[in-house]
């Protein structure tokens, strides 16, 4: 049975920075590309950023880029995004994604 567990969100003000991290079990993590999507109150589902199985090769959301970075630890089945210069509208519920399976999320809210 594939588990995605996401930690990390919290409160932080405009500007801040959190580290997302996502843990993975009941498949071959490092088999699988994977993804990060949020979603905002009242809004749908919004991809944000893409890894490769090996880690070699990402992508952003254009919302995200220059100020979000993700990354992988295979060996510890382990998916990251490292969220800097956080701005109001990056308030979201955060879910790692592989294929059509997420976690329960992680909330992430900026505010001053």
């Amino acid at each position: 049975e594939v588990q995605l567990v996401e930690s990390g969100g919290g409160l932080v003000p405009p500007g801040g920075s959190l580290t997302l991290s996502c843990a993975a079990s009941g498949f071959t993590f490092s088999n699988y590309a994977m993804s990060w999507v949020r979603q905002a109150p009242g809004k749908g589902l919004e991809w944000v950023s893409y890894i490769d199985s090996g880690g070699t090769s990402t992508n952003y959301a254009n919302s995200v880029k220059g100020r979000f970075t993700i990354s992988r630890d295979n060996a510890k089945n382990t998916l990251y995004l490292q969220l800097n210069s956080l701005k109001t509208e990056d308030t979201a519920m955060y879910y790692c994604r592989k294929g059509n399976d997420r976690g329960q999320g992680t909330q992430v809210t900026v505010s001053s």
